[in-house]
């Protein structure tokens, strides 16, 4: 007999689908009563064949060292093919936009790191040029970033604080000796972080980072934030404080930064102010012009020339007491080995460092190549970012990763491929050589209302608190805990607390034990090969919840499992899709084709984010003739790509004991991307707490309905197979 919570889940969707089951109940299960000995001889069951992997690693031939060397230097496989026509002056323009930001960026996030400007540039050139050989995402900007910047200061601060280099009694720090013991610490943490990362990556451990949840990364670069705004009070209103590193810090040096407030000099607070003002004026009109403009305003440059000219022609430092950043040498400087002497007392934060650092860039990463249609690797991202760190902590760099607001301007100002980010690294050498010097007035204030300005991206990261409120009050405990122990035990400690904490709350989710189907059997081929699939049906099942951990795996198994090259089809698409709307506007432009109505824009083609057009016309019943026309010629078929040998994909939930917010965002794409290469998906056997979960994170909307969702899997193949308009069958075991 049913359970009451059985019976449960079946209400929650009664009301949506009655006139749908009176439709299928014309249909019955007619076999005998089978117990798991039966049906294991009904569908011939045999152990799953096992694969020892590890005997294809000792293969050697011509193909697989030349595949080997494709996948460890990937420019050898995409530059020969590098379209020159079209892409050369959008990477040429990306570059030279990029580069404008790299310059005050890198003055900016050296003097946040604890040390001289010009390590900046330098940290902002051979990384640079290092990835563009190895990596495999086309839009990002690697280099100085806030966080990694600000979790350098404080191995800095604790290793090297001012009050070992103090000259005799009087207070004078010896800034020369302070500074060369710096750089021989950030240095050898940027060759350590590297080890780090192109061990793991070498291992293919580059799963290590879906540990990290969103929530996590996001309020730990909240927090980290804080940590910089922190950091930066001492040059806006010129204070000389004292060096603090390990938990509370960050609570002593607001402390300390409000007693001596009265020190403040004043002309230092009024360049910072100023210089603030600026900034911001030029991102808002840079923001409401962005699509009149080819490239952005280079606010950061234009207000870094700005306050060098009037800080040389007033003379700043002498009349009104500003710091200025001093000495810039010209040039590059020769390789220095790194002190082993040292690894030991930097393990740990060279280890979160690597972590933190990776988690940026694959998460950047991925975001862009979803956007463009194509596949970042993430243990070859890790092998790129490491050697980065490894090379560029060689010739005197600290670590890097991929700057957000960087990587937004590559894409924007139309980079394709890396080759923006060699053509960047070109401009900082000459800057590097010849114009560097030329900064050697510049106020150090300047530099620290541009680190402030470009924090406003992570500071909007505080409304999450609100978002997740609403949707998963669990990962809002996640981001609260993270927050806190990052902002009250320093950046190291805080995210060791904030893993453990995300780990144990999976553990002690309330898990959902669901009931044996009563509808029909489901096997998996792979051990019963009497088992038989449904024609134009492929049931997915994941044997646990998915959550943050493994998210990306169970999408990327769907995808593999499938038996389509999903991503290909994808890229394939967007590109065949933007040589057609590029043709509709150069026709247009010549007035050979009337304008499209104002109701499509010119080249209109469904949104990568919209629902499919069967959806669509399933939902609303009214597609005019245009709508139509616009679909069909943008189907796979009048594309000339290949279909997928299915109609229907169908999610078994019944593992699921809970969702979270990474888990929604992977069905989703799911939902997005099977739509795109017209495969409808439906989700099945999800039990009430889930579903509850479901809605509260705004599963469902206009594209995603509860008609997507059926009681059990045999519900949602019949309905499949009905709309296909297929004769009805009752496998007795399907795939």
């Amino acid at each position: 007999p049913p359970t009451p919570t059985r019976e449960r889940d079946t209400q929650a969707l009664l009301s949506r689908t009655q006139a749908m089951e009176l439709r299928q109940r014309d249909y019955h299960v007619d076999r005998p009563l089978l117990n798991q000995e039966q049906l294991e001889e009904l569908g011939s069951r045999s152990p799953a064949p096992v694969t020892l992997q590890w005997r294809t690693w000792f293969r050697c031939s011509r193909a697989r060292a030349q595949a080997l060397l494709l996948q460890y230097l990937p420019v050898l496989a995409w530059l020969p093919q590098y379209s020159v026509r079209d892409w050369l002056l959008g990477d040429l323009l990306s570059g030279l936009s990029v580069a404008i930001m790299q310059l005050p960026q890198g003055l900016a996030y050296a003097l946040l790191a604890g040390l001289p400007p010009v390590y900046g540039l330098y940290s902002s050139f051979y990384p640079v040029f290092v990835y563009f050989l190895f990596g495999t995402s086309r839009h990002i900007s690697v280099g100085t970033f806030a966080v990694m910047s600000v979790m350098v200061g404080s191995v800095m601060e604790s290793l090297a604080p001012d009050d070992a280099f103090l000259l005799g009694l009087n207070s004078t720090v010896n800034v020369t000796a302070r500074d060369d013991t710096r750089v021989q610490l950030a240095s050898t943490l940027s060759v350590l972080v590297g080890l780090f990362q192109v061990g793991l990556g070498m291992v293919h451990f580059g799963f290590v980072v879906t540990y990290l949840s969103e929530p996590l990364v996001r309020a730990y670069t909240t927090a980290a934030s804080v940590h910089v705004f922190i950091s930066q009070l001492k040059y806006v209103f010129g204070l000389h404080l004292s060096s603090r590193s390990g938990p509370l810090s960050l609570i002593y040096t607001v402390l300390e930064v409000c007693w001596k407030l009265p020190q403040t000099v004043v002309g230092t607070v009024i360049t910072a102010i100023v210089a603030g003002v600026v900034l911001v004026l030029v991102k808002l009109l840079n923001e409401k012009l962005r699509r009149h403009l080819p490239m952005p305003v280079p606010g950061e440059l234009l207000t870094l020339i700005g306050a060098t000219g009037i800080s040389y022609g007033v003379g700043l430092q002498q009349a009104f007491g500003v710091d200025i950043v001093g000495k810039i040498p010209a040039g590059l400087v020769p390789p220095k080995a790194p002190h082993p002497q040292l690894f030991a007392k930097l393990l740990g934060n060279a280890f979160a460092i690597a972590v933190v650092g990776f988690a940026i860039a694959i998460s950047l990463g991925k975001i862009f190549a979803l956007r463009h249609g194509y596949r970042v690797y993430s243990n070859q991202e890790l092998v790129a970012l490491g050697l980065s760190n490894l090379l560029g902590g060689i010739f005197q760099c600290f670590p890097v990763s991929c700057s957000m607001s960087r990587s937004l301007v590559q894409e924007s100002t139309g980079g394709n491929t890396q080759v923006a980010g060699a053509v960047s690294s070109f401009f900082i050498l000459i800057i590097i050589i010849k114009l560097g010097e030329l900064f050697q007035d510049l106020p150090k204030a300047v530099l620290a209302a541009v680190v402030i300005v470009n924090l406003k991206g992570m500071v909007m990261q505080f409304t999450d608190v609100f978002s997740l409120w609403k949707a998963n009050r669990m990962d809002l405990l996640i981001w609260v805990v993270t927050f806190v122990a990052t902002i009250l035990l320093n950046l190291d400690l805080g995210l060791a607390v904030a893993v453990v904490f995300s780990l144990m709350l999976v553990v002690v989710r309330p898990h959902w034990l669901p009931p044996m189907p009563d509808t029909d059997i489901y096997r998996d081929l792979a051990e019963y090969s009497g088992a038989r699939e449904v024609p134009g049906v492929k049931v997915f099942r994941s044997s646990a919840t998915v959550y943050f951990a493994n998210a990306e795996l169970y999408s990327d198994s769907l995808k593999q499992r499938c038996g389509v090259d999903v991503d290909y089809l994808l890229s394939q698409k967007k590109k065949l899709l933007r040589k057609q709307e590029l043709k509709l506007k150069r026709l247009q432009k010549e007035n050979k084709l009337p304008k499209q109505p104002a109701s499509q824009p010119p080249g209109y083609s469904p949104s990568f984010f919209s629902p499919s057009p069967r959806t669509e016309l399933e939902e609303t019943g009214a597609w005019a003739p245009e709508d139509a026309k616009a679909s069909d010629m943008s189907s796979l078929k009048a594309l000339g790509l290949p279909q997928p040998d299915f109609h229907t994909l169908i999610l078994d939930l019944s593992s699921f004991s809970f969702v979270d917010t990474v888990c929604l965002k992977s069905l989703k794409n799911i939902f997005r991307d099977f739509r795109e290469i017209e495969v409808e998906v439906y989700m099945a056997a999800c039990h009430a707490p889930v579903i509850k979960q479901l809605e509260d994170g705004h599963f469902f909307d206009a594209s995603v309905t509860k008609q997507h969702l059926f009681a059990s899997v045999h519900d949602a193949v019949l309905f499949a197979l009905q709309q296909q308009r297929s004769s009805p069958v009752n496998p007795v075991l399907v795939s």
